[in-house]
């Protein structure tokens, strides 16, 4: 009987002047207790200090660049089209990979099995102590009104990008959930691994409003073949959920908000 293979996991982080933050989550992947390690960085061309920190770590680094790029989509197609591994992971650089968390995921890993492995994402906000668990959703219909994304826990194969194609570079936030609803519509076969990988830092471009993700709501849906009237009936449920989480977080706070929406992390 043959042994299992143990894939070879390319991780990406991009990064633009992150500095503050940058050498814990170069630190949480190169600490890693798995070795077959592919560690991508794509800079975007940074002034503070992000070089330096990353000509500390240079050596260990499967592939590396700075220049300007085209946006986050852009820098996302750079680092996964430069991957060397059997699964690909993005971690950003104010996120963490957990303990033994490449480990745990390659122990999933069926080669031509599965497109896509799909994984829970510690959702952390270190100026108030919330800690959630967010599960990710493996349906993306049409109209995306209830989706969990969770991109730092979710693990591509290169079939996936040779089938589906890459990151939408009209797209500034919600590339990720493009990219998967264009896979799962695409009929991908995605396999839940009920494992935490990674921490995310609230904040970003994830809090940007509804106004100016009005462009991805849409077109998420008018991508998949959606019409327009459909479109405009998903941005402006969002628009409404939006403006009825503000005055919850008016009234009862954003931790209570979160607590609803996360699974409690034991």
């Amino acid at each position: 009987m043959s042994e299992k293979k143990m894939p070879i996991i390319s991780v990406v982080t991009i990064c633009r002047n992150s500095a503050a933050t940058l050498e814990e989550t170069i630190q949480s992947v190169l600490g890693q207790d798995y070795a077959p390690i592919d560690y991508v960085i794509i800079d975007g061309g940074s002034t503070d200090g992000t070089l330096d920190i990353i000509g500390k770590y240079r050596s260990r680094l499967g592939y590396f660049i700075s220049e300007p790029d085209k946006g986050i989509s852009d820098a996302f197609n750079k680092g996964v089209k430069a991957a060397k591994g059997d699964m690909i992971v993005i971690i950003n650089s104010d996120d963490i990979l957990l303990p033994g968390a490449l480990r745990q995921v390659a122990q999933h890993y069926e080669e031509g099995k599965w497109d896509i492995y799909r994984c829970n994402v510690i959702i952390r906000n270190k100026e108030t102590g919330f800690t959630g668990r967010d599960i990710p959703s493996m349906k993306f219909p049409l109209l995306p009104l209830q989706v969990n994304v969770d991109h730092q826990g979710t693990f591509t194969t290169p079939a996936a990008h040779r089938k589906w194609g890459y990151y939408d570079l009209n797209f500034r936030y919600m590339m990720d959930h493009d990219f998967l609803a264009r896979c799962y519509q695409g009929g991908a076969k995605m396999k839940y691994v009920p494992v935490d990988v990674a921490e995310f830092r609230l904040g970003g471009v994830s809090v940007a409003g509804i106004p100016a993700k009005r462009y991805d709501l849409e077109h998420i849906v008018l991508n998949q073949g959606g019409s327009r009237f459909l479109a405009k009936i998903c941005y402006w449920y969002f628009w409404l959920f939006d403006f009825a989480k503000r005055i919850f977080i008016c009234i009862f706070g954003q931790d209570k908000l979160k607590r609803l929406h996360y699974k409690k992390v034991e």
